[in-house]
């Protein structure tokens, strides 16, 4: 019986565990990047003479500015153009004491009011020549903000790939599970049925495997049971053409003796002519016992009806058995405590087969003793066990077996199985059906 995933052992819970667990990794290392960045920028920001060497470059550029536009330091919308170019820096223009501009505030005309210059120990200052002269310059840049930027694209395209990564791999092993398992159905396929299926873990795809793997072996039981069938049905024919060709020899020398008259008499004609009427009537029992078993080779999959206790089956059926079987002299040890299982059965072959035994039992039981009738409960499987002892037979027997192995067969299409056993002159034949235990 295939196993029941729970659900946390499913594949959904594994995709979504492995999910939040890549997503809360990727995240702590984004953190730890980003800490580790910041660090790495400042250190070399604050420790070096970069924001100097950025400065001086942004002045020159606004004196190549002035001088291709002749600019005064009263030029406030020329100026505001040019630092809304550069994005990252402000500045701010002193001349003759007078804060002329103020890149923070481009719309005011400072000059007007005639803001004093204040000098700021952290503030450092440019001569610049402007068209009205020169004047001081002192320029503010955030050129750090770049370097901050290009940190948070890589630090989220390596946390990203982390995130892939993570996952990929872990999805990984399910794929390499799932390779694994295409080429075992392959080696399957292939016909190689002792080959045992992988199975790993507890979710759909073990549950999956477990499934495919007795599967493999119901189909090696049923090719071995079929094998089996096959090898019986062989037996059985040689068996039933030496029995038939018994017969038919007595009837042609007894014939042949009638057509020559070699007899002496009257009586001794009659012994003959009876003695071939019996090797008919034997040939022909043997033809009915070889049609009914062929017949019930070529029969289709049973339809099994609905589930019942065994009592309820097989209650009535026994009823008659031993009523009959007391009618024919024997006696009869009906030993049966019902099992409280349920199980499934056609009518119809239940009936055959206890023809078949009852009629086995009549032709080969000795009557001197007690046929015994028990229930039997054997793993999941319940049914009933016929014990009796064979009586010493005289002359003409059934030695083929058809009976038997037509029981064996009809078991079989019920998914039942049948076991016949003879040890001295007892002999045994157990009847077991798949059972379903409340």
């Amino acid at each position: 019986m295939a196993r029941t995933t729970n659900k946390k052992d499913s594949i959904y819970f594994q995709l979504l565990r492995l999910l939040v667990t890549a997503a809360f990794v990727a995240v702590l290392v984004f953190l730890v990047l980003n800490q580790a960045g910041d660090y790495l920028i400042e250190n070399f920001y604050y420790n070096s003479d970069y924001e100097e060497r950025k400065d001086e470059s942004y002045i020159r550029k606004l004196q190549q500015y002035i001088d291709q536009n002749s600019l005064s330091s009263r030029d406030a919308d020329a100026l505001k153009s040019w630092v809304q170019r550069q994005q990252i820096v402000s500045i701010r223009v002193y001349k003759d004491g007078m804060q002329m501009f103020d890149s923070e505030y481009p719309d005011q005309e400072l000059w007007e009011e005639e803001i004093e210059a204040n000098d700021y120990g952290w503030e450092v200052y440019y001569t610049v020549s402007f068209a009205d002269g020169e004047a001081r310059v002192s320029i503010t840049g955030i050129y750090a903000y770049q370097f901050y930027n290009y940190a948070m694209i890589v630090e989220l395209v390596l946390s990203f790939v982390l995130f892939l990564i993570l996952v990929l791999f872990g999805i990984r092993s399910k794929m390499a599970y799932i390779l694994k398992l295409s080429d075992e159905v392959e080696i399957l396929e292939g016909g190689s049925l002792d080959y045992k299926i992988t199975v790993k873990g507890r979710d759909e795809l073990a549950a999956l495997a477990e499934g495919l793997d007795s599967m493999r072996l119901s189909f090696q039981d049923l090719i071995k049971q079929e094998a089996e069938m096959v090898q019986e049905n062989q037996k059985i024919v040689t068996e039933m053409s030496h029995d038939l060709r018994t017969p038919v020899t007595s009837i042609m020398l007894y014939t042949e003796i009638l057509k020559k008259g070699s007899f002496k008499s009257e009586g001794q004609w009659m012994e003959y002519v009876e003695k071939i009427d019996r090797k008919a009537r034997r040939m022909k029992q043997l033809t009915d016992h070889l049609f009914e078993y062929s017949l019930m080779a070529g029969e289709e999959e049973v339809q099994l009806e609905e589930t019942e206790t065994c009592e309820t089956l097989f209650y009535d059926l026994f009823s008659e058995t031993c009523s009959y079987l007391a009618q024919q002299g024997f006696e009869v040890l009906f030993q049966v405590e019902w099992p409280q299982s349920r199980i499934r059965i056609s009518t119809d072959y239940v009936m055959r087969i206890m023809d078949n035994l009852t009629s086995n039992i009549v032709k080969y039981a000795d009557p001197s003793m007690p046929v015994v009738i028990s229930a039997v409960e054997e793993g999941n499987m319940t049914g009933f066990l016929f014990e009796n002892r064979v009586k010493k037979l005289e002359e003409e027997t059934e030695s083929n077996g058809i009976g038997i192995q037509s029981v064996k067969n009809m078991m079989l299409k019920m998914r039942g199985k049948c076991m016949a056993v003879q040890e001295g002159e007892r002999f045994q034949i157990l009847i077991l059906f798949p059972a379903q235990h409340e």
